[in-house]
This record gives C-alpha cells, structure tokens and sequence, in this order.
C-alpha cells in the first residue's frame, strides 16, 4: 500500500516525532481531537495516549506529505490535503479544528522542531529512496572488505589518481546541477562512439570531484569535444602529446569560482581542475580511450589529466574569446581546443606593441619545430602585463592577431629541409615563397594570468583544420 493510500479521505492528520519537545508538548491536545490519525516518525507507541497512531519511521507518509517541521497537523477533505499548519499555535489548531478551547494549559505558541526527513544522517538514503529510479547506470555492488577508492583503480575507472566513488547519492546530487533529464543523449563520445548522456556525464564529474554547478560547464565541453569538427578521435589516436583543453567564458566562470587570474593554468582552483578532468574521465570511461590502446601518445603531457581555465574578461582590453568565436556579449560559453603542455614565454623588456608582437611572434615559432608551417594550431594566453602594453597602443585583438600573422611569414631560407643543416622542414618544392607558420584561424588568442609578470604561454596545439582539430565553441546555457 503507498503512503497516500494510507491518509484517509476526510479528517485531521498529525505527523510528530517523540524526540521533539513541542510534539510532546501538544500530546494532550492530540489526545483531544476526534479521529485524529498520528504518524509518529521515530517510535511508533507516542504518543501513548492517542488511540490511532501509525509507524512512519521509514518516513514513507512524511515524504509524501513534504514534511518538514514537526508536529505538522493537516486537514484532508474528498482525499485531498486542503490546510495545514507546523509547530504549536493555540489559533492555528483551533481555525484548522474548528476546535475551540484547545490546550488551555499549554503556552500560546511553541517552535516545532526539524522533522527527521530532513536529518544529514539519512539525506543520501532518502534522496536515493525518492528519486533513485531516475538512474539507469549499471549498479556495481563492491563486497564488505573493498577499498572503495582502491576498487576504482582495479576496475580502470581512474587517470592515475584517486576518484571519488559515484554511489547514487552523488550522482544524483550532480544531477540537480541542471534541468536536463538523465537519459538525455550529450553525444557520441569516441572511439567507441559510444552514447554518453546527461547521467553518464553526471557520473564522471562525480569521479572527478565536481560540484554540482560545474556540471552544465562539464556538459557543453562534452558535446564541443563529440563534434566532428574537434575530431577527438583523432586527437586520441596521434602520437603527438596533444589533449582536449577547455577555456570557459562568461558569467558562469565567476559564478562556479573558476581561477583566471595567477597560476589560471596550474593547480589549486577546484573547477578548473576538476571540469577538465571530467571531460578526460569521460573520454576514457564512455569512450574508451585510454593510454596505450586508442590513445598512442608517445609522451603526452600532464595537460591530459584535465585542462580547464576561464578567460580573464573584466582585465582584458579585447573582447572575450567566446565574443570573438560568434557568441553572444555575456553568455556563457566553453571553447574546446587540442593543446598539448603549456610553455612559458618571456618578455620583460618590450614597451611597444610591435616589439611585443615580434617578441611573442619568435615564442610561437617553436610550436611543433620552428621549420613547421600550417599545420600545427596553438592558442597565445596573454598576460595582463603583456595586454597592458597592447591596450595602451590600442590594439584590439584584430590589430594583434595580423601583426603576428605577419610576423609569422616565415622565409623559404629559413624553412626549407636542409636549412641551417636540419634535414626537417618544408620540401623543396615547397619552399618556394614566404609561407605562414599557422593556418587562417590557427591561432587563438586568451587574456588571462597574474597581475605581475611579464610572462605569457604558448598552448601549442595538434594538426588543424578539417584534416586534424578544429577548436569548437557552444554555449553553456542549452545545459543548465
């Protein structure tokens, strides 16, 4: 029988609990009102002096009636609760009672108390209890003397580094991070090209310590890195030490508290870590990409745990990247690139913007070999102090983007195979004319860093364009 099935159609319901003061407190009164029904909610003999009491420790009847303060007494009408009131108020029982002269030796009014369906101790099992059939994931049942953590690693369901394990509680907890159902399909992560959806998603972020609010960041990355134009299949399968990275813009950044200040690239901000890390989680769980199968990286870099930093956009002098890529000013957006180790690139000098410019020109030139022309992307992370120098000459990215271009036009002589005596570089019949180190659109530009520091980084990327990786841009929005 369910617990609605238990209420009567017409009359007064009374949920209590004996370690509630005031539920004791109005047991006379209780006493008092003809038919009343009890649902006590952790001993079923209180109270002792009313007659029709019924065990609700399994809180059946106190979840279906939404309680949340005890004692609650309700009024039913045709099997409907039509009135409702919590605590102890001498006016309110008597207006829902019709009852006048109630608990005359009682105080006027008492403060309930929490009811148990609300105690941190039973919240995991209830919201299991309540919602748990929303999940459709393989349940895996670990014996009483596994190591929870340790488990995780035996079953391969970890980068390298402990996981938090995904009980139904959790999973459930990250669902509330957004409206979209479980069994929504996010894409098809490769390359198994396997479904991945919204709770198979839930789940590595679970795995990767995200809270809840990250999830519809995590989301909008995991459908950016299933499209055909990001090619992650690709990516996984080179032997090149490239990586999905993540750059978020927008308000969702600062809400989720995600770092693109001082060390925006390194270690110690929560979201950042832990979003990349589920978009890795999920390649290699859904999509079975995994090092030393599908993914033959012949050294990686440390960037394939997890990749993820927000775009510095109140310091920046240039519009957001997002902006830049076709999203609208102030949504929320995540691009998804290839990027293989980040690299530092020194200047402490340059005052104007065409030094500056060269001097980052020369850093870029490295990505992938310096003799190597278009193939390769990169994404330029400009520091603030190195912006600060551009925005005083009034250069918008535009400006800064065909001064590298230009310094970027690298010469036959320095390029071709055999120059300098490095056998690598662009065949002959090639290296006829000056040719571009990166494609048209191969090279992003981010503002983000510390305030000190002359020190902006070269993201070197994979192969760009329709044959290799496209970076891919969407809105977080559509995931909330």
């Amino acid at each position: 029988m369910s617990a609605a099935e238990g209420l009567p159609r017409d009359g007064l319901v009374a949920v209590v609990k004996r370690d509630c003061p005031t539920c004791r407190l109005v047991e006379p009164v209780l006493a008092q009102l003809p038919g009343v029904l009890v649902f006590s909610q952790d001993d079923p003999e209180f109270p002792e002096s009313v007659p029709n009491v019924r065990d609700d420790t399994d809180l059946d009847v106190s979840l279906a009636l939404d309680i949340d303060t005890v004692p609650t007494l309700l009024r039913f009408s045709g099997g409907v609760e039509v009135e409702r009131t919590v605590g102890w108020l001498r006016t309110a029982w008597e207006d829902l009672t019709g009852l006048p002269g109630l608990g005359p030796d009682l105080p006027e009014h008492r403060p309930g108390c929490g009811s148990r369906t609300g105690d941190p101790d039973l919240a995991d099992e209830l919201l299991v209890r309540t919602h748990g059939d929303r999940l459709r994931s393989r349940r895996v049942e670990l014996s009483a003397l596994e190591d929870e953590i340790e488990a995780l690693f035996d079953r391969g369901w970890s980068d390298g580094l402990p996981v938090v394990p995904p009980t139904p509680a959790r999973v459930l907890r990250m669902l509330a991070g957004t409206s979209r159902g479980p069994d929504e399909v996010v894409g098809v992560v490769p390359p198994n090209l396997a479904e991945v959806t919204v709770e198979k998603v839930a789940v590595n972020a679970v795995l990767a310590g995200c809270r809840p609010e990250y999830l519809p960041v995590v989301l909008a990355a995991v459908h950016a890195a299933c499209t055909d134009e990001f090619n992650a299949h690709g990516l996984l399968a080179t032997t090149w030490g490239a990586g999905p990275a993540i750059v978020v813009n927008g308000p969702v950044a600062r809400s989720i508290g995600m770092n693109s200040g001082g060390n925006a690239l390194g270690q110690g901000n929560r979201a950042n870590l832990t979003i990349g890390r589920a978009l890795q989680l999920v390649i290699r769980n859904v999509g079975g990409g995994r090092p030393g199968e599908v993914d033959r990286a012949a050294l990686g870099q440390p960037g394939k745990v997890g990749f993820c930093f927000a775009e510095d956009e109140r310091g920046s002098p240039w519009e957001p990247l997002s902006v830049s890529r076709g999203i609208a000013p102030d949504a929320s957006a995540v691009t998804v690139f290839a990027a293989e180790g980040a690299r530092g690139l020194a200047d402490q000098i340059s005052r104007t913007p065409e030094s500056l410019a060269r001097s980052l020109a020369a850093g870029l030139r490295g990505v992938a070999h310096p003799k190597l022309v278009t193939g390769f992307d990169a994404t330029l992370v400009v520091c603030p102090e190195h912006a600060r120098v551009f925005s005083q000459a009034g250069w918008s990215r535009a400006t800064l983007e065909a001064a590298l271009g230009e310094a970027l036009l690298l010469q036959p002589a320095e390029i071709a195979r055999g120059a300098d005596g490095i056998e690598e570089g662009v065949p002959a019949q090639l290296a006829t004319r000056p040719l571009p180190k990166f494609r048209p659109g191969g090279l992003m530009i981010v503002h983000a860093g510390g305030a000190a520091g002359m020190f902006s980084t070269v993201i070197g990327g994979w192969v760009g364009g329709p044959g290799g990786s496209q970076p891919v841009t969407t809105e977080v929005t559509a995931w909330t």
